[in-house]
């Protein structure tokens, strides 16, 4: 089973820690920062990381302060299609190795406004107007032949595709490996 996740997933597991973390909800926070009357992010930020929150909570509760960037208000197919909106030729790509992934096993994709992640064991971004790049989280293994380096820090390798052809059973055969070692028990 597949499942893609917009903001709304991150929003509300950013939400649960701020409550886990602070005893207090996200509408007892925006009352506590509305009566300090912040007027920027920075000054917020500082507040926020000296009553203890930090991380995904803080930056909720700044977006709830300032604003949430319309990417992170979109649903995850809207984001999806913005990625391939110029370069509808790279899609099939795309659904190629997302529908081989889902064949692995029960998998969550996580899209974002320039990428779509499995952040444990593979990411697939239209990298270029003409390329897809599957980041993969690969133990053990080297660039060499199509493994390619990675700049991402936790997908240190990746493959490129620009043809649908090459998605071939080579490839998803080093993308079944970076699940193997990244989402079986």
């Amino acid at each position: 089973m597949t499942q893609t996740r917009d903001w709304e997933g991150m929003r509300s597991m950013s939400a649960r820690l701020l409550t886990e973390r602070t005893g207090k909800g996200v509408d007892a926070w925006n009352r506590r920062i509305r009566e300090k009357h912040f007027k920027d992010e920075q000054s917020l930020r500082v507040w926020l990381t000296e009553q203890g929150v930090t991380g995904y909570a803080q930056s909720l509760l700044v977006m709830e302060r300032f604003g949430y960037p319309d990417f992170l208000l979109a649903s995850a197919d809207e984001l999806i299609e913005a990625q391939y909106a110029d370069r509808p030729h790279l899609r099939p790509i795309y659904e190629a190795i997302v529908a081989a992934a889902r064949n692995l096993g029960e998998i969550v994709v996580q899209a974002r406004k320039g990428y779509v992640s499995r952040r444990t064991f593979a990411r697939v971004q239209a990298t270029t107007k003409n390329r897809v790049d599957l980041g993969l989280r690969i133990d053990g293994e080297n660039p060499g032949g199509r493994l390619q380096p990675s700049s991402h820090e936790t997908m240190k390798l990746q493959i490129s595709f620009t043809t649908l052809r090459e998605v071939d059973g080579e490839a998803m055969g080093w993308l079944k490996k970076a699940y193997d070692q990244n989402c079986e028990p």
